[in-house]
Parts: C-alpha cells; sequence; structure tokens
C-alpha cells in the first residue's frame, strides 16, 4: 500500500518539480502484481538491442549488457516523473537508424555517429518540450496527416518481420503460434466476452503479452526453431569497467559533417516519434473517459522533455540503435486494457507503468533469467514489433472520419513504410494540400462523408 492515496476523481498524488510531477512507488502509487510478472518476462525484449549493439557499434556482450542497463534508468524515467505512457524505443525507426549506421565501420566510427544523431534527436525533443511546441504540433497536423503517421509505421513494422529474410521465414511456427495467441487474448471479441464472465479468463488477461511469449517460448523449444538455454545462477556482470571506452569521451566527438549527414534520420525518428505519442494520446484518451476515479494528465510537453532526458543520457553514456522513445505500444496497449477494468484492477495508469520498469531494471541482473531467455531474444522482439504493427494500425484508422481522409493516410502510410518517413510526410502534405482543402487557410471536409454539411 502507498502513503498517499487518491481521491475520487483526482489526479494522483505527486510531488511537482516544476514541469515534472514526481510519482514513487509506495510513497504515491501501489506495487501492480500483474504488472510486475509481465515484466519479469517481458525485460527480455529490451536484451534483444544487445546483438544490434555487438554487430553495428562493435561492442563486447558484457559492455552492451551495461549500456541496457543505462537504457534501464531511463525507462524509469516517465512514471517518475509524470508520463503516463510505458515508454519504449522508436521501435519501427529501427530499420532507419540501422541503414544510417550501416555507412560506418563498427567501433569508434559507428559510435561517433549514433551519437551525432542521438544528440540531434535530444535536442529536437528538448526544444520542442521547453516552447511547447510539442503539443501544438499534436494540434495542428490534420487527421489525415495523423492517421498516415501511425497506419505508416505499423505497416513498416510488419514488413520488416514477414519480409523475404525476415524473422517470420526463419521461426515461422513458434511466431505465428505466439502471435495468434497475443492477437486473441488481448484483441479478440470473443474472448473479451469470456472475460466478463470468468474469473480465470480475466487472470490472463491480466498479464497481456506474457501469455504469448511463454507460449511462442515453448513451442520454439518444442520445434527446434530456438536452442534449450544453458541457465546459470548468481547476478549479472555488466561491464561498467569498460563501459568508458566505448562512449564519445574515450572514442572522441563527431565532427560537423556527420551531425550534418546524421539530421535527415533524426528528422525522420522524431517523425515516427511523433506517429508514436499520438497513438499513447488516443490510447490515454480512450481508457481516461471510462475511468471516472481518476483524472490522468497526459502532458504531450512533458513526454518531450522526458523523452528528451533520456535520449540526452544515451547519447552520452550509451548510443542506442533503439533511441528512446516515448511509448511501448504493445505493452501501453496491454496496461490500458487492464487498467478499463476498474481500480482493483490498477488503482492507477501511473502505478502499472512505474512498476513495470522498476521490475524491468532488476530483472536485468536476475543471472538464471536473463541466461534462460538469452537464446530467445529474437522472439521477443519480433511478437512487440507484430502486435505494434497490428495497434498502430487499428488506432491510425481509427483516427479517420471520412473517405478522403482514409484514402490520404493509407496512401502517405505505404509511401512512408515504402520509402520512408521523410517521403511519407511529403506524401501526406501534398496529398492533404491538393485534396483537402480548397482555400489556403480554409478546411472543407469530404462531402460525402456522413453527417457532412452541404455548401449551400
Amino acid at each position: 500500500m502507498q502513503m498517499f492515496h487518491r481521491k475520487n476523481g483526482e489526479e494522483q498524488p505527486f510531488w511537482p518539480a516544476g514541469p515534472f510531477k514526481i510519482r514513487l512507488p509506495f510513497v504515491h502509487y501501489r506495487w501492480e502484481f500483474a504488472e510486475m510478472v509481465q515484466a519479469l518476462i517481458m525485460f527480455v525484449v529490451s536484451l534483444a538491442m544487445i546483438p544490434l549493439l555487438e554487430k553495428y557499434l562493435g561492442v563486447p556482450y558484457d559492455v552492451a549488457l551495461a549500456y541496457v542497463v543505462v537504457c534501464g534508468i531511463g525507462f524509469m524515467l516517465p512514471a517518475l516523473l509524470g508520463v503516463p505512457l510505458v515508454p519504449g524505443w522508436i521501435t519501427p525507426g529501427i530499420p532507419v537508424v540501422l541503414l544510417f549506421l550501416s555507412d560506418y565501420e563498427p567501433g569508434p566510427e559507428a559510435i561517433q555517429a549514433l551519437f551525432a544523431l542521438q544528440f540531434l534527436v535530444f535536442l529536437i525533443f528538448l526544444i520542442l518540450g521547453v516552447t511547447r511546441l510539442g503539443s501544438k504540433l499534436v494540434n495542428w497536423i490534420p487527421r489525415s496527416m495523423k492517421g498516415g503517421i501511425i497506419i505508416g509505421a505499423g505497416i513498416a513494422a510488419l514488413m520488416g518481420e514477414i519480409e523475404a529474410g525476415g524473422r517470420l521465414a526463419n521461426t515461422p511456427i513458434s511466431l505465428i503460434v505466439g502471435g495468434l495467441v497475443c492477437l486473441y487474448l488481448m484483441f479478440s471479441v470473443s474472448f473479451k466476452g469470456f472475460v466478463d464472465k470468468s474469473n480465470i479468463a480475466r487472470k490472463i488477461a491480466n498479464y497481456g503479452m506474457v501469455p504469448g511469449m511463454v507460449v511462442a517460448i515453448l513451442v520454439g523449444f518444442a520445434v527446434g526453431e530456438y536452442e534449450v538455454p544453458d541457465v546459470q545462477w548468481g547476478i549479472t556482470k555488466p561491464a561498467f569497467d569498460q563501459l568508458w571506452n566505448y562512449l564519445p569521451f574515450s572514442v572522441g566527438f563527431p565532427d560537423l559533417n556527420i551531425f550534418l549527414y546524421a539530421i535527415p534520420t533524426a528528422v525522420i525518428a522524431y517523425v515516427i516519434a511523433f506517429g508514436d505519442i499520438v497513438v499513447g494520446q488516443s490510447l490515454m484518451s480512450r481508457v481516461d473517459h471510462l475511468r471516472k476515479d481518476e483524472n490522468i494528465d497526459n502532458s504531450i510537453d512533458r513526454a518531450h522533455l522526458v523523452t528528451a532526458i533520456r535520449n540526452g543520457g544515451h547519447a552520452f553514456f550509451a548510443p542506442y540503435p533503439g533511441l528512446a522513445g516515448p511509448i511501448w505500444t504493445a505493452v501501453t496497449a496491454t496496461m490500458a486494457e487492464r487498467y478499463k477494468y476498474g481500480r482493483n484492477a490498477m488503482d492507477s495508469i501511473y502505478s502499472g507503468g512505474g512498476t513495470f520498469w522498476i521490475t524491468g531494471f532488476i530483472a536485468l541482473f536476475v543471472l538464471p533469467l536473463v541466461s534462460f531467455f538469452q537464446p530467445v531474444l529474437p522472439i521477443a522482439l519480433s511478437l512487440t514489433l507484430l502486435l505494434t504493427g497490428y495497434i498502430c494500425l487499428m488506432v491510425g484508422l481509427e483516427q479517420l472520419e471520412n473517405n478522403t481522409e482514409r484514402g490520404i493516410a493509407g496512401t502517405m502510410g505505404v509511401v512512408l513504410a515504402v520509402y520512408g518517413a521523410g517521403w511519407g510526410l511529403a506524401t501526406g502534405a501534398i496529398l492533404y494540400y491538393l485534396i483537402e482543402r480548397t482555400h489556403l487557410l480554409k478546411f472543407t471536409s469530404d462531402p460525402e462523408a456522413p453527417g457532412a454539411e452541404k455548401s449551400e
């Protein structure tokens, strides 16, 4: 139980600190058992960055694990500072970042390049957060382009898994079975009806992706798609003593040309992250009106500032191919679904997110867990990407209100997924001005849309 309790209809208690609202476990919110159990399995996704760190930055495993610990510290910041979203990477942007890094040799050169990229992402989030342009941007961008950004991110996430040579081709049985279990338990209409009638089904639903992840892992072991793990006992030993040798302070800071070359990728990363913010805003608004007992303060500007802090910390102390994104879409959606069942299920939106990543951080040091999940790191990342794609498509289409918006958003989304965020954004802007607007400053809705007013 926590020290401070929320009165019905008010915001969760906090300590004010400038633009932030500090909340601590057992002080401002209770410990959520379901999120703790989920994190003890889902933390494996954060370990899935290790192979990319080894391949593209040339860091050894133990140093890469130290990078992941730094990332884990950043994951705990949003709930601590007043952001209701469960944070993650800028996941759909990872292929773009890896393409950028492929131009540099693994080692000091790639570390410098990734520092430049992540420092630029930090500046973008910081400037938009301090000037409060971030929240205005959400309102300025038309629905069709918001939908297009989200749909494009969803298509990109799915394409990376199902394309030739992707993980679906390499481990089809475990990924298909695990993905179907996740989708059924999280989104099936029939299962939701079962949840309303059965306590057992409700308990299963409480754990979100975990049942699907467990099924995928067991199937992978059974059919030989993954090796049986060599479980070791003890505490993990991230190589913090060697970490300094793989940071910009030791390998050197990049020159101006690398910063200039990184600008397009940084802008693309923000555009994708902006889509994540829109998804998060939509998920929070969907549950906020269902729970009258808590007032959720989902400040876009605060989310920008916290994401800026995380990217700045990464740039200097653990340059990260996944960057620092505002939301882990699949887990946030899972948590939001459980939150809808009322205060007994989850006291506060902050208690869910806070419990999840504090547990996930502790799990990074539990060697039996880390060694058990080491062979199945790809399945954890794949299921996250598949669910991210599904949720992005679901939320993106939900944004759209008429056929004109759907046409623009769909076209923009495909271009974004195939040719990158820059081309996608340009396509959406051009189509919006050519099709949705008949005057420079006047918006005209689709006359064929249901309920649209006819001009006289």
